[in-house]
């Protein structure tokens, strides 16, 4: 699901906002470590908002889908109405998807090489 959601960000991006750091480079462990999350031990999408400021902030699960969905605008911005529903209930609904993620989204052998014209997206 990790490059699924890479993909879509790649082709839907507009506003140039995105960047990606697997969580097992060091990138993303200094990142995640800063705000006393385990990178070997959390599996789930992490949104980092105002990157390396002092307003750096880390959003997982349901938060971090709904932060990518305001951030790219459009009709995204629909799915941000799932903010009226609580926290716990959002999560379990972003659990069940992540468990069945091979069934819904497909299973894929290797990630997709980034492009030059996308490497710059990439940290680390």
């Amino acid at each position: 699901m990790c490059d699924g959601v890479v993909q879509f960000l790649l082709r839907h991006d507009q506003k140039d906002a995105f960047r990606f750091a697997p969580q097992q480079r060091e990138a993303a462990r200094q990142i995640l470590a800063r705000h006393a999350l385990d990178s070997a031990a959390i599996e789930t999408i992490c949104v980092i908002e105002n990157y390396n400021s002092p307003q750096e902030r880390v959003y997982t699960k349901s938060d971090a889908a709904l932060r990518i969905a305001d951030s790219l605008g459009g009709i995204w911005s629909l799915t941000l109405a799932a903010r009226l529903l609580p926290r716990f209930l959002r999560d379990a609904c972003y659990d069940v998807i992540a468990r069945n993620r091979y069934r819904i989204f497909g299973r894929r052998a290797e990630c997709r090489i980034p492009t030059t014209h996308d490497q710059h997206k990439f940290l680390g």
